[in-house]
Protein backbone atom coordinates (compact mmCIF):
# COMPACT_ATOMS: atom_id res chain seq x y z
CA UNK A 1 0.00 0.00 0.00
CA UNK A 2 1.05 3.59 -0.05
CA UNK A 3 2.47 5.86 1.61
CA UNK A 4 0.98 6.39 5.16
CA UNK A 5 0.50 3.61 7.58
CA UNK A 6 -2.55 4.96 9.57
CA UNK A 7 -4.86 2.79 12.11
CA UNK A 8 -7.84 5.02 10.71
CA UNK A 9 -7.66 3.32 7.59
CA UNK A 10 -9.03 -0.19 6.58
CA UNK A 11 -8.19 -2.11 4.11
CA UNK A 12 -10.84 -2.66 1.78
CA UNK A 13 -10.06 -4.34 -0.89
CA UNK A 14 -6.36 -4.92 -2.92
CA UNK A 15 -6.32 -1.83 -4.40
CA UNK A 16 -8.79 0.72 -1.98
CA UNK A 17 -8.59 1.75 1.76
CA UNK A 18 -11.12 3.47 3.51
CA UNK A 19 -11.41 6.22 6.60
CA UNK A 20 -14.71 6.07 7.40
CA UNK A 21 -15.94 10.34 8.33
CA UNK A 22 -16.89 11.55 11.39
CA UNK A 23 -20.38 12.27 10.96
CA UNK A 24 -22.73 9.60 11.66
CA UNK A 25 -26.65 9.71 11.26
CA UNK A 26 -30.09 7.74 10.74
CA UNK A 27 -29.03 8.34 7.49
CA UNK A 28 -25.35 8.25 7.19
CA UNK A 29 -25.00 5.00 9.19
CA UNK A 30 -22.00 5.53 11.23
CA UNK A 31 -20.39 7.51 8.67
CA UNK A 32 -19.10 8.21 5.42
CA UNK A 33 -16.48 6.06 3.93
CA UNK A 34 -14.06 7.87 1.82
CA UNK A 35 -12.01 6.01 -0.13
CA UNK A 36 -8.28 5.80 -1.50
CA UNK A 37 -7.47 4.26 -4.52
CA UNK A 38 -4.01 3.17 -5.60
CA UNK A 39 -2.08 0.73 -6.91
CA UNK A 40 0.85 -0.84 -5.00
CA UNK A 41 4.01 0.87 -4.86
CA UNK A 42 2.43 4.12 -6.66
CA UNK A 43 2.94 7.30 -5.31
CA UNK A 44 -0.05 9.00 -6.49
CA UNK A 45 -3.80 8.02 -5.17
CA UNK A 46 -7.19 8.44 -6.36
CA UNK A 47 -9.57 9.94 -3.07
CA UNK A 48 -13.13 9.00 -3.39
CA UNK A 49 -15.64 11.33 -1.58
CA UNK A 50 -13.74 13.24 0.92
CA UNK A 51 -17.27 13.81 2.69
CA UNK A 52 -17.91 16.39 5.48
CA UNK A 53 -15.97 19.23 6.44
CA UNK A 54 -13.34 17.94 9.18
CA UNK A 55 -10.32 19.01 9.02
CA UNK A 56 -8.51 15.63 10.76
CA UNK A 57 -10.72 13.74 8.45
CA UNK A 58 -9.09 15.85 5.02
CA UNK A 59 -5.46 16.04 6.61
CA UNK A 60 -5.40 11.95 7.10
CA UNK A 61 -6.97 11.97 3.68
CA UNK A 62 -4.03 14.26 1.98
CA UNK A 63 -1.51 12.85 4.15
CA UNK A 64 -2.08 9.12 2.02
CA UNK A 65 -0.15 10.01 -1.12
CA UNK A 66 0.04 12.63 -3.50
CA UNK A 67 -3.35 13.08 -4.30
CA UNK A 68 -3.91 13.07 -8.24
CA UNK A 69 -7.55 13.15 -9.02
CA UNK A 70 -10.95 13.52 -6.21
CA UNK A 71 -13.89 11.61 -7.29
CA UNK A 72 -17.25 12.08 -6.53
CA UNK A 73 -20.47 9.13 -6.36
CA UNK A 74 -23.18 12.13 -6.44
CA UNK A 75 -24.22 15.58 -5.12
CA UNK A 76 -25.62 15.19 -1.24
CA UNK A 77 -23.58 16.50 0.92
CA UNK A 78 -22.48 14.17 3.44
CA UNK A 79 -20.33 13.10 0.28
CA UNK A 80 -19.70 16.59 -1.12
CA UNK A 81 -19.39 19.02 1.63
CA UNK A 82 -15.31 19.00 1.79
CA UNK A 83 -14.81 18.58 -1.95
CA UNK A 84 -13.69 22.48 -2.41
CA UNK A 85 -11.49 22.45 0.68
CA UNK A 86 -9.95 19.56 -0.70
CA UNK A 87 -9.22 20.78 -3.52
CA UNK A 88 -7.70 23.85 -1.73
CA UNK A 89 -5.29 21.49 0.53
CA UNK A 90 -4.50 18.89 -2.62
CA UNK A 91 -4.37 20.81 -5.38
CA UNK A 92 -6.32 17.70 -7.21
CA UNK A 93 -9.04 18.25 -9.61
CA UNK A 94 -12.57 17.38 -8.28
CA UNK A 95 -14.68 15.40 -10.67
CA UNK A 96 -18.55 14.80 -10.54
CA UNK A 97 -21.48 14.23 -12.84
CA UNK A 98 -22.69 17.35 -11.32
CA UNK A 99 -20.93 20.50 -12.67
CA UNK A 100 -21.98 22.09 -9.45
CA UNK A 101 -19.53 19.65 -7.53
CA UNK A 102 -16.51 19.96 -9.61
CA UNK A 103 -13.47 22.08 -8.46
CA UNK A 104 -10.74 22.25 -11.26
CA UNK A 105 -11.97 19.17 -13.23
CA UNK A 106 -14.90 18.28 -15.85
CA UNK A 107 -17.70 16.83 -15.29
CA UNK A 108 -18.04 12.76 -15.41
CA UNK A 109 -19.58 11.03 -18.23
CA UNK A 110 -20.95 7.55 -18.11
CA UNK A 111 -18.72 4.72 -19.78
CA UNK A 112 -16.04 7.06 -19.35
CA UNK A 113 -12.34 4.92 -18.54
CA UNK A 114 -9.91 6.85 -16.04
CA UNK A 115 -6.31 5.81 -15.58
CA UNK A 116 -4.83 7.55 -12.38
CA UNK A 117 -2.62 6.11 -9.11
CA UNK A 118 -1.95 3.06 -11.39
CA UNK A 119 -6.02 1.75 -11.62
CA UNK A 120 -7.85 1.70 -14.47
CA UNK A 121 -11.33 2.93 -13.20
CA UNK A 122 -14.55 2.74 -15.13
CA UNK A 123 -17.29 5.54 -14.97
CA UNK A 124 -20.78 3.84 -14.66
CA UNK A 125 -24.14 5.52 -14.53
CA UNK A 126 -26.03 4.37 -12.12
CA UNK A 127 -28.77 7.13 -11.40
CA UNK A 128 -31.93 6.46 -9.27
CA UNK A 129 -30.67 7.28 -5.49
CA UNK A 130 -30.27 10.54 -7.35
CA UNK A 131 -30.40 11.67 -11.20
CA UNK A 132 -26.28 12.07 -10.91
CA UNK A 133 -25.38 8.99 -9.22
CA UNK A 134 -22.15 7.31 -10.53
CA UNK A 135 -20.16 4.19 -9.30
CA UNK A 136 -16.60 3.55 -10.44
CA UNK A 137 -15.63 -0.05 -11.52
CA UNK A 138 -12.23 -1.40 -11.24
CA UNK A 139 -11.67 -4.59 -12.77
CA UNK A 140 -8.30 -5.18 -11.74
CA UNK A 141 -8.63 -4.98 -7.78
CA UNK A 142 -8.32 -8.98 -6.96
CA UNK A 143 -10.34 -11.67 -8.83
CA UNK A 144 -13.07 -9.88 -9.37
CA UNK A 145 -12.36 -6.65 -9.43
CA UNK A 146 -14.45 -4.28 -7.29
CA UNK A 147 -16.89 -1.39 -7.27
CA UNK A 148 -17.25 1.60 -5.36
CA UNK A 149 -21.37 2.35 -5.23
CA UNK A 150 -21.63 5.30 -3.34
CA UNK A 151 -24.95 5.44 -1.69
CA UNK A 152 -26.54 3.36 -5.15
CA UNK A 153 -25.87 0.48 -2.87
CA UNK A 154 -25.36 0.09 1.35
CA UNK A 155 -23.72 -2.17 3.07
CA UNK A 156 -26.25 -1.95 5.31
CA UNK A 157 -30.09 -1.36 5.19
CA UNK A 158 -31.79 -0.64 1.27
CA UNK A 159 -31.32 2.90 -0.40
CA UNK A 160 -33.78 6.08 -0.42
CA UNK A 161 -34.74 7.09 -3.85
CA UNK A 162 -34.25 10.97 -3.41
CA UNK A 163 -37.35 11.56 -5.29
CA UNK A 164 -38.26 13.63 -7.87
CA UNK A 165 -34.93 13.75 -8.88
CA UNK A 166 -34.24 10.07 -7.88
CA UNK A 167 -36.61 7.43 -9.67
CA UNK A 168 -37.69 4.05 -9.59
CA UNK A 169 -37.41 2.92 -13.16
CA UNK A 170 -33.54 4.69 -13.22
CA UNK A 171 -32.67 2.67 -10.19
CA UNK A 172 -33.85 -0.82 -11.32
CA UNK A 173 -31.57 0.06 -14.49
CA UNK A 174 -28.69 0.53 -12.25
CA UNK A 175 -29.24 -2.47 -10.57
CA UNK A 176 -29.03 -3.87 -13.71
CA UNK A 177 -25.88 -2.54 -14.92
CA UNK A 178 -24.27 -3.42 -11.37
CA UNK A 179 -25.54 -6.84 -11.50
CA UNK A 180 -23.41 -7.43 -14.73
CA UNK A 181 -20.30 -7.05 -12.87
CA UNK A 182 -20.83 -10.26 -11.17
CA UNK A 183 -19.27 -11.23 -7.89
CA UNK A 184 -17.33 -8.23 -8.09
CA UNK A 185 -16.45 -6.79 -4.16
CA UNK A 186 -18.94 -3.97 -2.89
CA UNK A 187 -17.49 -0.89 -1.49
CA UNK A 188 -20.10 1.23 -0.43
CA UNK A 189 -20.33 4.30 1.11
CA UNK A 190 -21.84 3.44 4.35
CA UNK A 191 -21.48 0.59 6.14
CA UNK A 192 -19.65 -2.36 5.36
CA UNK A 193 -18.05 -4.08 2.74
CA UNK A 194 -19.69 -7.03 0.95
CA UNK A 195 -18.21 -9.73 -1.44
CA UNK A 196 -20.38 -9.96 -4.26
CA UNK A 197 -22.83 -7.12 -5.82
CA UNK A 198 -24.72 -9.35 -8.14
CA UNK A 199 -26.13 -11.26 -5.29
CA UNK A 200 -26.83 -8.21 -3.03
CA UNK A 201 -28.23 -6.49 -6.17
CA UNK A 202 -30.65 -9.34 -6.58
CA UNK A 203 -31.73 -8.44 -2.51
CA UNK A 204 -32.31 -5.13 -3.53
CA UNK A 205 -34.77 -6.02 -6.28
CA UNK A 206 -36.83 -8.86 -4.62
CA UNK A 207 -36.79 -6.22 -1.82
CA UNK A 208 -38.10 -3.26 -4.14
CA UNK A 209 -40.28 -5.67 -5.37
CA UNK A 210 -41.98 -6.38 -1.95
CA UNK A 211 -42.33 -2.74 -1.39
CA UNK A 212 -44.23 -2.35 -4.47
CA UNK A 213 -46.52 -5.55 -3.65
CA UNK A 214 -47.40 -3.90 -0.17
CA UNK A 215 -47.96 -0.59 -2.19
CA UNK A 216 -50.57 -2.34 -4.56
CA UNK A 217 -52.50 -3.45 -1.70
CA UNK A 218 -52.57 -0.14 0.05
CA UNK A 219 -53.81 1.31 -3.04
CA UNK A 220 -56.44 -1.45 -3.35
CA UNK A 221 -57.90 -0.86 0.20
CA UNK A 222 -57.32 3.05 0.03
CA UNK A 223 -58.34 3.83 -3.32
CA UNK A 224 -55.94 4.45 -6.37
CA UNK A 225 -55.40 8.08 -5.70
CA UNK A 226 -54.68 7.76 -2.38
CA UNK A 227 -51.83 10.03 -0.63
CA UNK A 228 -48.28 9.47 0.41
CA UNK A 229 -48.66 10.36 3.36
CA UNK A 230 -51.69 7.41 3.78
CA UNK A 231 -49.80 5.02 1.83
CA UNK A 232 -46.56 5.86 3.94
CA UNK A 233 -48.82 4.85 6.71
CA UNK A 234 -49.88 1.58 5.96
CA UNK A 235 -46.33 0.45 4.56
CA UNK A 236 -44.21 1.89 7.13
CA UNK A 237 -46.45 1.55 10.34
CA UNK A 238 -43.88 1.51 12.92
CA UNK A 239 -40.93 3.97 11.00
CA UNK A 240 -39.46 6.19 13.75
CA UNK A 241 -40.13 9.72 13.06
CA UNK A 242 -36.61 10.42 12.48
CA UNK A 243 -36.67 8.96 9.24
CA UNK A 244 -39.95 9.11 8.31
CA UNK A 245 -39.27 11.62 5.60
CA UNK A 246 -37.31 8.56 4.08
CA UNK A 247 -39.96 6.64 3.93
CA UNK A 248 -42.48 8.68 2.23
CA UNK A 249 -39.85 9.88 -0.35
CA UNK A 250 -39.53 6.16 -0.53
CA UNK A 251 -43.00 5.32 -1.32
CA UNK A 252 -43.22 8.66 -3.76
CA UNK A 253 -40.92 7.18 -5.62
CA UNK A 254 -42.64 3.65 -5.82
CA UNK A 255 -46.43 5.67 -6.39
CA UNK A 256 -44.92 7.37 -9.53
CA UNK A 257 -43.29 3.93 -10.86
CA UNK A 258 -46.53 2.36 -10.60
CA UNK A 259 -48.57 5.22 -11.89
CA UNK A 260 -46.77 5.82 -14.87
Amino acid sequence: MNPVSDASFQNSSPLTRSRLAPNPGPMSLDGTNSYVIAAPDVAGVVVVDPGPLDETHLAALAATGTVELVLITHRHKDHTEASARFHELTGAPVRAADPAHCHGGQPLRGGEVIEAAGVEIRVLATPGHTSDSVCFHLPGDGTHGSVLTGDTILGRGTTVLDYPDGRLGDYLSSLDTLESLGQATLLPAHGPVLPAVDAVCREYRAHREMRLDQIREALARLGGQAEVQAVTDAVYPDVDPSVRWAAETSVAAQLDYLRG
